[in-house]
C-alpha cells in the first residue's frame, strides 16, 4: 500500500477532534551545545502523554460500526496499550490489552485508567500473541497492531506534520525507532510535505535491530535487547521496514549513558518530563553534532510516561 500525501491530510483532518496539537519548543542553551537551531516536537504533552494516541485513534475512528460492536485487542508494554485504551474510550467501544507481566506498574494502571481490560502474560513474544490469539478467538475484538499497520503508521505522522507546517524549512527531522511506526510516518510526511527534511533515527545501542536491518536490507529480529528505553524493545514490521528502508536517511546508534545525559539535559534545561525512549533522538543528534552544524533540525519527544521512581539520575 502507498501513504499518500492525501491520506495523510485526511488522517490529520480525522483524528483532529480526539488529539492534542502538541507544542513546539526550544531551548538557547541545547542550541548552543548542539550548534544546531532545534525544534522539539512535544508528544510528551500529548492525550495519555505520548505519539501513540495519534495512530490509535486514527485505526479506531476507520472501523466499521459491526467491528465497534467487538471491541479492539493489542499487546503493549506500554505507551500503545494506554493509547488504545483511551482512544477506544473516547469512542465508546471495549479494549483489550495484553501486557507482560513486567511491563511499568504505571502503565498497567494507565491502561485501567482509561478503562482497558489488561490481561498479563509471560514476558515473551510468543506469550504475547498466543495470549492476543485466545482474546481476539473469546471476543470477537479486531486485533489492532501497535505499529505494523498502515493507519497506525498514517496517524503517526501527523506529528511531524503539524512541526512542518510550522517550521517548513528543516535540514532534518530525528525521530526515536523502535517498532518503527513513527518513524515510518515521519518519514512519510517529509517526504510528502517537505522534501528537502532528511529523516534521521536514533536508536540504543543495546536494541539496534533497526540499524541492522538496514545494514542488510532485510528485517534483523530484535534479540534480547538491553536498554534504559523500554519504548524500543521492539522489531521493525513489514509495512514499517520498506518505507523506513526507502526514505530515512539514516540510523544512529547511542550508548545508555548518551541516553540518560540526553534526558537530563531535557528534564533540567527545558524543564520537561520526557521518558529515555524520547530522550534517544537528541542523543543521536548530539553524537553527530559536528555533521548538522548551523543546521534547523525537527526532533520528536516521542513521550512524557516514566516511572518517576526509576529516574536514571
Amino acid at each position: 500500500m502507498k501513504i499518500t500525501k492525501e491520506i495523510l491530510q485526511e488522517t490529520q483532518q480525522r483524528i483532529k477532534p480526539f488529539v492534542h496539537r502538541t507544542p513546539i519548543m526550544s531551548s538557547q542553551l541545547i542550541n548552543e551545545i548542539a550548534g544546531v537551531e532545534i525544534y522539539f516536537k512535544c508528544e510528551n504533552f500529548q492525550k495519555m502523554g505520548a505519539f501513540k494516541m495519534r495512530g490509535a485513534t486514527n485505526a479506531i475512528l476507520q472501523l466499521s460500526e459491526t467491528e465497534r460492536e467487538f471491541g479492539v485487542a493489542t499487546h503493549s508494554s506500554g505507551n500503545f496499550a494506554q493509547a488504545l485504551a483511551l482512544a477506544a474510550k473516547l469512542q465508546g467501544i471495549k479494549a483489550y490489552v495484553v501486557m507482560p507481566s513486567n511491563a511499568p506498574e504505571i502503565k498497567k494502571t494507565a491502561v485501567k485508567g482509561y478503562g482497558g481490560d489488561v490481561i498479563e502474560c509471560i514476558p515473551t513474544l510468543e506469550a504475547r500473541e498466543t495470549t492476543l490469539n485466545d482474546i481476539v478467538n473469546k471476543t470477537g475484538a479486531i486485533f489492532l497492531h501497535p505499529y505494523n499497520d498502515y493507519q497506525v503508521i498514517e496517524g503517526q505522522g501527523t506529528a511531524a506534520m503539524e512541526l512542518i507546517e510550522e517550521h517548513d524549512d528543516l535540514d532534518a527531522i530525528f525521530t526515536p525507532v523502535g517498532g518503527g511506526g513513527l518513524l515510518a510516518g515521519t518519514a512519510m510526511a517529509a517526504h510528502h510535505f517537505s522534501p528537502k527534511t532528511k529523516v534521521i533515527a536514533g536508536e540504543p545501542m543495546g536494541a539496534d535491530d533497526a540499524w541492522q536491518s538496514l545494514q542488510k536490507g532485510e528485517i534483523v529480529p530484535q534479540t534480547n535487547p538491553q536498554t534504559i528505553a523500554d519504548g524500543l524493545l521492539t522489531s521493525l514490521g513489514d509495512k514499517t521496514f520498506p518505507i523506513i528502508k526507502e526514505h530515512v536517511e539514516e540510523i544512529i546508534r547511542v550508548e545508555e549513558k548518551e541516553i540518560i545525559a540526553a534526558m537530563r539535559l531535557i528534564w533540567e534545561r527545558m524543564k520537561l518530563i520526557v521518558e529515555p525512549s524520547s530522550a534517544v533522538a537528541l542523543a543521536a543528534l548530539l553524537k553527530e553534532k559536528k555533521k548538522y552544524k548551523g543546521q534547523k533540525i525537527g526532533i520528536i519527544l516521542s513521550g512524557g510516561n516514566v516511572e518517576l521512581s526509576k529516574l536514571p539520575f
